[in-house]
């Protein structure tokens, strides 16, 4: 067989060679000397989801915490993996950059939604770069290592079947392989004019001998050729070698995802591949085709599924798209979690270290934490919703009340947008937000968004509703008579102690107990106790019977707006 013949008969429209490519795209400087270089690469599919964060977090992480000797930093890039057009969704591209972006997950390079790309590296768009691969396809045609293939849909069902009943394992290989491998080129002409279709299959070695490459190695394990690498996140990992020949280039002339990425990762010098563990069983595959086209292979590293404990039957099981609202980024944005809290939580379940070196690093920043692929788990990740929002607690306690008025008024303007124009006042608001932050035993109860403002939703006349009633120990009578003294006594000038010592007098004059344990000692003696007429006070001005310290909420409303709640209430 004549291949360049061959080659030039397949793609007669192609000129340029991958010499040609290697120049356009050359050596990243510092990518050999310590700057790693990484990429999130998302079919653009509308739907991303906490592993595309998670994934995109450690490829941030990596690349923006490394640097060459001489200071060049490392490279994060975004590149979209459009080959399916079936799977395209319109406006898939921003809501990527968009989730990443409220994430605070910044790209270096790479896509962009204008759909051109920024960076030297281009395009960054997989439907962008057909002649590339093409041009790569062709040299593997030259050099033997690929081949045209006109097999049928009916054939190939065929050929299923019986390996099938065979109990063989499925595919294009060997003795199955024979019938495409073996055309003439008089056959392969023939078949090109006659208008049949073909797809170009890679020519898989069946026997390995020594890689290019010294972060491959072959070993023979029972007449078995194993290929061995050191992943990133697992260390060794062996697997039979790869004998498929694989379709690398479809019928219409678009790339397969494994031949896709293989030349986009060479060309745009990528160091390190973050991919998710269902990836493994691929791992052969793109060893040969890295080992075939003569590049070196990156640094792989296989994260773990995310998975949850099933409520129904306690046991663990992977996210579910349709029964885990939590695996969607949409929902922490409409929620409403703050970013540094999901990235805080991210980081307690890719680390096993992290927890120990926040307990004593609690007021640092968290970029000033070392992350490493070594402390990440290659067992299953366990997302906990619940803890997720005890760290936000925390993480929220540490915003200052001005930042935190900020955001609830972002999220309003995009999730709630009708309480959007009530949080413009960001001074009364941050004074709501900084209720008990500063106290001995600060307040914890700020998770999200929504419910943040559900929680201080009292504090906006359009929101405040009477939620409880008074407590059983107070009659009507007696509410409405402690509510008229209080507000006949009401000195919005009185500091703390003097407001209460008013409440107390209410108390004692009205028959209940000044002091709690009194009445619980002896409760044929009162009618209640001064919780039970504070509470009837908390109803009327929050229409709660929990809340923050009412004296410090009063200060924050105002006299105008206490007196008015009040006197609605009687």
């Amino acid at each position: 067989m004549d291949y360049d013949k061959l080659a030039e008969l397949l793609f007669p429209e192609i000129d340029k060679t991958p010499a040609d490519y290697e120049a356009i795209y050359p050596p990243r400087h510092g990518a050999s000397d310590g700057a790693i270089i990484t990429r999130l690469g998302p079919s653009p599919t509308g739907f991303i989801h906490l592993g595309n964060l998670y994934g995109a977090f450690v490829d941030e992480r990596l690349a923006h915490q490394s640097k060459a000797s001489d200071g060049t930093p490392g490279t994060f890039y975004l590149r979209i993996e459009d080959t399916d057009d079936k799977r395209y969704v319109e406006g898939a591209v921003e809501t990527v950059i968009r989730s990443l972006g409220f994430f605070d997950i910044k790209f270096d390079e790479g896509a962009d939604c204008e759909g051109k790309g920024t960076g030297d590296y281009g395009p960054y768009f997989q439907s962008d770069r057909g002649p590339i691969y093409q041009a790569f396809v062709k040299d593997m045609i030259k050099k033997g290592q690929a081949y045209p293939c006109f097999l049928t849909e009916d054939e190939l069902s065929a050929i299923r079947q019986e390996q099938e009943a065979n109990k063989e394992t499925t595919g294009i290989y060997g003795k199955y392989a024979e019938k495409s491998r073996s055309l003439t080129y008089e056959e392969i002409q023939s078949n090109i004019e006659s208008g049949l279709s073909y797809v170009i299959r890679l020519k898989s070695s069946s026997t390995k001998e020594a890689s290019t490459s010294d972060k491959i190695a072959y070993e023979d394990h029972d007449g078995v050729t194993y290929i061995v690498i050191q992943d990133g996140i697992r260390g060794r990992v062996a697997m039979p070698a790869n004998d498929q020949d694989i379709v690398i280039l479809k019928a219409n002339g678009i790339p397969t995802y494994h031949f896709a990425h293989v030349i986009d990762d060479h060309l745009m010098r990528t160091t390190h591949v973050v991919r998710g563990e269902e990836w493994l069983m691929s791992l052969p595959i793109h060893v040969e085709l890295f080992e075939k086209l003569g590049f070196d292979i990156p640094i792989y590293c296989h994260t773990a599924v995310l998975m949850k404990i099933d409520e129904e039957t306690g046991n663990k099981r992977k996210l579910s798209k349709r029964k885990d609202p939590e695996l969607s980024l949409d929902f922490y944005r409409k929620e409403g979690y703050h970013p540094q809290a999901v990235k805080e939580y991210l980081l307690t379940i890719l680390n096993s270290n992290y927890e120990e070196w926040r307990a004593a690093n609690p007021e640092a920043d968290i970029d000033a934490f070392a992350f490493t692929t070594e402390k990440m788990s290659s067992a299953g990740a366990l997302f906990d919703l619940n803890k997720l929002q005890d760290i936000s607690k925390d993480v929220l306690l540490g915003i200052p009340a001005e930042e935190l008025a900020d955001f609830m008024y972002q999220w309003a303007a995009e999730f709630k947008p009708q309480a959007a124009p009530l949080l413009e006042d960001k001074d009364y608001l941050s004074k709501i937000l900084d209720l008990g932050r500063h106290d001995n035993k600060p307040r914890k109860d700020l998770i999200y968004a929504r419910q943040i403002f559900d929680f201080i939703s009292y504090f906006y006349d359009d929101y405040f509703t009477i939620e409880e009633r008074i407590p059983e120990q107070v009659s009507d009578e007696d509410a409405k008579e402690i509510l008229k003294r209080y507000l006949d006594t009401y000195d919005h000038s009185d500091d703390q102690s003097q407001w209460f010592e008013k409440i107390r007098t209410i108390t004692a004059d009205l028959g209940y107990a000044v002091k709690p344990k009194d009445y619980k000692k002896h409760p044929e003696e009162y009618k209640g106790s001064v919780a039970h007429v504070s509470t009837v006070i908390r109803i009327a001005v929050m229409g709660r019977s929990q809340s923050p310290d009412v004296w410090s909420i009063q200060q924050i409303l105002g006299e105008d707006r206490v007196r008015d709640r009040i006197s609605q209430l009687i």
